[in-house]
């Protein structure tokens, strides 16, 4: 009997690369951004408030190993023979002399059990050297560099203070592609300025792009948060899905999707009490399982409206 497929999960991913079981654990290294420091703007991206999704042992005043290794006593006591993936994920992991990075990354990897890393950074912080680095460390460990896409219009950029263009974007994911180092990006669905049908056509475009992963999430207005102020102060400006309708453009998102694209996840969950809106109180496990059902109803799948095909890398 055939497996039903419905979409190409992180797993099916994680599974070209290990035979065993692997978890990312975050690491906060203390980076900044370049649109808080001053270097191409400040106040960061409107939306972004980083206590939303960095546990509790990330700490800076914590090396990268004591971080690792709290996260490890964490996960052993469920699953005491996993491995570990070094999640750098707070702000601009790429965002340090490259000597400073070699040093953090370096210090992760000799960490037992810890059998490669994920870094998350911006299109605007990658060096050409920085990727020779990482396409040298690939070779003798797992590399994923995930990029803060976030949206394909500029304009929209613009307007969350992104401070980087598309085109950046599209031209670091080539440029780690050719190496050969997975990639994966990272889009907000529901940026104030984008209908239905923009969000969903973003998914033709993606699909033409070099791209190992993907992560989507819904559009979270957070405490603390410039986008924060800008809902109070005119909630009109924004929508904000009630989570059946987010059901329905998940769907229609996957289904003009490449099936080469490993899909992470569709939804993240800010702290109750960061999140102003929306509140849909509905875990990630079922959120997925709606996601699939919606799809069978449909008889679709992802790739099934696909114009760009499975295409190859360019």
């Amino acid at each position: 009997m055939m497996k039903e497929y419905l979409y190409t999960d992180f797993s099916c991913f994680l599974q070209k690369h290990f035979a065993f079981k692997v978890q990312k654990i975050s690491v906060n290294a203390g980076f900044t951004c370049p649109n808080r420091d001053g270097s191409i703007g400040v106040g960061g991206c409107t939306y972004c408030n980083n206590q939303t999704f960095n546990p509790d042992y990330c700490a800076t005043q914590k090396s990268v190993t004591e971080q690792l290794e709290e996260g490890k006593a964490f996960f052993a006591r469920k699953y005491p023979t996993m491995r570990y993936l070094a999640y750098f994920q707070a702000y601009t992991n790429t965002y340090a002399e490259l000597e400073r990075l070699k040093q953090l990354y370096e210090e992760a990897l000799a960490v037992t059990d810890v059998v490669g890393l994920v870094i998350g950074t911006r299109p605007d912080c990658v060096s050409d050297d920085l990727l020779d680095y990482l396409a040298d460390l690939a070779q003798r460990s797992f590399v994923l560099v995930e990029y803060g896409v976030e949206t394909v219009s500029d304009t929209t950029l613009q307007r969350v203070n992104r401070g980087h263009t598309y085109q950046q974007s599209v031209d670091a994911i080539r440029r780690t592609a050719a190496r050969g180092i997975p990639v994966g990006a990272h889009f907000i669905l529901g940026l104030p300025g984008e209908d239905w049908d923009a969000i969903v056509a973003q998914a033709d475009e993606i699909s033409r792009l070099p791209l190992d992963t993907l992560k989507l999430h819904q559009l979270q207005i957070v405490r603390g948060t410039r986008m924060a102020r800008e809902f109070q102060d005119a909630p009109g400006d924004f929508r904000l899905f009630k989570v059946e309708e987010y059901v329905r453009l998940v769907a229609d998102f996957l289904e003009r999707l490449t099936t080469r694209i490993a899909v992470e996840r569709f939804t993240s969950q800010s702290p109750k009490e960061l999140l102003l809106a929306p509140d849909w109180g509905v875990k990630n496990y079922q959120f997925v399982e709606m996601v699939k059902k919606e799809l069978r109803r449909r008889a679709t799948y992802q790739g099934y409206r696909c114009v760009a095909g499975a295409l190859l890398r360019e």
